[in-house]
């Protein structure tokens, strides 16, 4: 007999969801800051559906079951990813690594961006998932919490290494061990996502800016500072601040960060809380300083070289969007060859120079620098050493904790 495990998302959560689709990470494009293009009413109409219903409604105790392997007989694999997220010609009517990848192996690619958002699009396949049928999808690409959930429900299929040789190795050491999937069984990082200061040296008549504590205790900044509506970043960045390590903080140390910025919130350092709306006033000097999204600053200082970004020592927070192989998939081992073709360094480098963002391969910067030297000696798309020691995840969290933690921040911002 299935066994049912109920995990639905509260008030609380649904109004932290709603907040990222509409002003924060999950407005963004992933190269044009338009991500929220494709959103509407039906990503949001979404949220209501799966606040119905719950997400997720149930995990089953075979949900994870893979069906057969048809991919020796059928060349042929599914991915669906977000818009914007993989190289096109010049003549934008073709996708080079893609067509390249079946030039050499024979597996026909059926390429979809059907990703808005992590909400919208788990509502489309959350259905065939929780009744143990196939998605129609070989391969998907989503944000770490979601792709933490697909796993901890049984929803994605257990990896086979030796279908992954380049991935296995070349993973860069800051991807390699989430707490929600230690090495890698299930998932494979397609973008890394670091949140750093941001500052317009203009409006800081020079100075650089680059702690926690100078955004929040700086009296020349004061009223001229943003943090983000993303609770992760913007706590996650406060308790490295506070030194502590934003994958194993406890109640007490949230509660510290929490009351550290309530202080600058009381003191109007903090000017406000925002999405990615910040950068407009970023790039005026209305906000001297923030935190802000890697993905963004590539984009402001293309047309604005006051805009600069700083690494504090205490450390940085980093997201991901991740691949993983959904259970039921048809073609699990051509799923498994597609992923291993994009950790090979020559590919990784095609697609970051059109993407931008953070490349998770080692090995990448040689071939990076051959299409476009600027970008390979950029670290905030390939982060060095020395940064990438720096990089820190958000712990994942449970049910209660997300509540719980939730409620709080929206008090502090207001929400």
């Amino acid at each position: 007999m299935e066994s049912y495990e109920p995990e639905r998302l509260t008030p609380v959560q649904l109004a932290a969801m709603r907040r990222s689709l509409t002003s924060g990470r999950g407005a963004l494009t992933r190269r044009s800051l338009l991500r929220a293009s494709g959103m509407g009413a039906l990503a949001l109409g979404g949220i209501a559906t799966l606040g119905a219903c719950g997400i997720p409604p149930a995990k089953r105790a075979d949900a994870g079951t893979a069906s057969d392997d048809h991919s020796a007989k059928e060349k042929e694999v599914s991915f669906s990813n977000w818009t914007e997220y993989m190289d096109v010609s010049e003549d934008e009517k073709s996708r080079p690594t893609l067509q390249a990848f079946t030039k050499r192996t024979g597996i026909r690619v059926k390429y979809t961006e059907d990703i808005n958002d992590n909400v919208e699009f788990f509502g489309k396949i959350k259905p065939q998932l929780a009744a143990g049928q196939n998605t129609g999808r070989d391969l998907i690409c989503v944000t770490d919490w979601l792709a933490a959930r697909i796993i901890r429900l049984g929803w994605a299929q257990k990896l086979d290494p030796s279908n992954l040789p380049h991935a296995f190795a070349n993973v860069s050491a800051q991807f390699r061990t989430p707490d929600w999937d230690p090495g890698r069984a299930y998932s494979y990082p397609w973008t890394g996502i670091p949140t750093v200061i941001a500052y317009n040296v203009k409006a800081t008549g020079g100075r650089k800016v680059d702690s926690v504590t100078q955004l929040l205790d700086d009296p020349k900044l004061k009223g001229r500072v943003s943090f983000l509506s993303e609770m992760r970043d913007s706590i996650g960045m406060t308790l490295l601040d506070q030194g502590k390590d934003p994958g194993k903080f406890t109640d007490a140390d949230f509660d510290g960060a929490i009351g550290r910025l309530q202080k600058a919130v009381d003191k109007k350092q903090i000017r406000r809380f925002t999405g990615n709306d910040y950068t407009a006033d970023l790039s005026k000097g209305d906000i001297a300083a923030c935190v802000g999204w890697a993905g963004d600053i590539i984009q402001l200082q293309a047309d604005n070289p006051d805009i600069k970004f700083a690494i504090p020592a205490a450390g940085y927070i980093t997201s991901s969007d991740n691949l993983l192989v959904p259970a039921q998939a048809r073609h699990k081992t051509n799923a498994e060859k597609l992923i291993d073709y994009y950790y090979e360094p020559p590919v990784a480098a095609q697609l970051a120079a059109y993407i931008n963002y953070v490349c998770p391969v080692d090995g990448v910067r040689e071939e990076l620098a051959k299409i476009d030297e600027s970008m390979a000696s950029n670290t905030l798309i390939l982060p060095d050493k020395e940064m990438a020691a720096k990089s820190r995840s958000f712990r994942s969290l449970s049910t209660e904790e997300e509540t719980a933690y939730e409620e709080k921040f929206a008090k502090l911002i207001g929400a």
